[in-house]
């Protein structure tokens, strides 16, 4: 968990509803100061790149730092990052499941990305549901956490930065 209050970490999410099997789940947050509408915008960015760590997940190409013109249009089945869109609120949530093609590296995964006004502006929670049945995959869960604690960590700061700098200008 990585800046999330208990509250965060104690929540319902459209995530939890998507694995069939027992998971575990990974909760990070950080404040934005800009409006949801800005946040979630950027958001649907994922759908065009990871906003990490570019030279490990993106093959060094920079992820973009404009807004992607039709991003925001999402669909259920669409892509992003290794997830399916499986359902989604405009301006309150994006969730994914993991897609067929990445089960047998990732196992079954789930992510809710949520979006809601706070004082500073938008709070961005990111929730990734994990699940594991045998000590292999409890193992490759182990192995998820670290490399999300990371990544994860990265991501939501470079949507916090760039959402921040479009509500600037706007």
């Amino acid at each position: 968990m990585w800046n999330a209050t208990p509250e965060e970490v104690a929540a319902d999410y459209p995530c939890g509803r998507h694995l069939t099997v027992p998971f575990r789940s990974f909760v990070r947050a950080v404040d934005v100061a800009a409006p949801v509408p800005v946040v979630y915008r950027w958001l649907c960015q994922l759908k065009v790149a990871p906003y990490s760590y570019d030279l490990v997940d993106n093959l060094g190409r920079r992820s973009p730092r404009t807004l992607t013109p039709g991003a925001e249009d999402l669909a259920i089945g669409q892509k992003f990052l290794i997830f399916e869109v499986v359902e989604f609120v405009r301006d309150e949530h994006l969730t994914g499941l993991i897609a067929q093609r990445h089960r047998r590296s990732y196992g079954e995964v789930a992510v809710t990305y949520r979006v809601t006004p706070c004082a500073a502006g938008t709070r961005l929670v990111g929730r990734l549901d994990v699940g594991a049945t045998t000590v292999f995959e409890q193992a490759r869960r182990a192995a998820l956490a670290v490399g999300d604690a990371l990544m994860g960590r990265k991501q939501l700061l470079t949507i916090k930065q760039l959402a921040e700098a479009t509500a600037q200008t706007e």
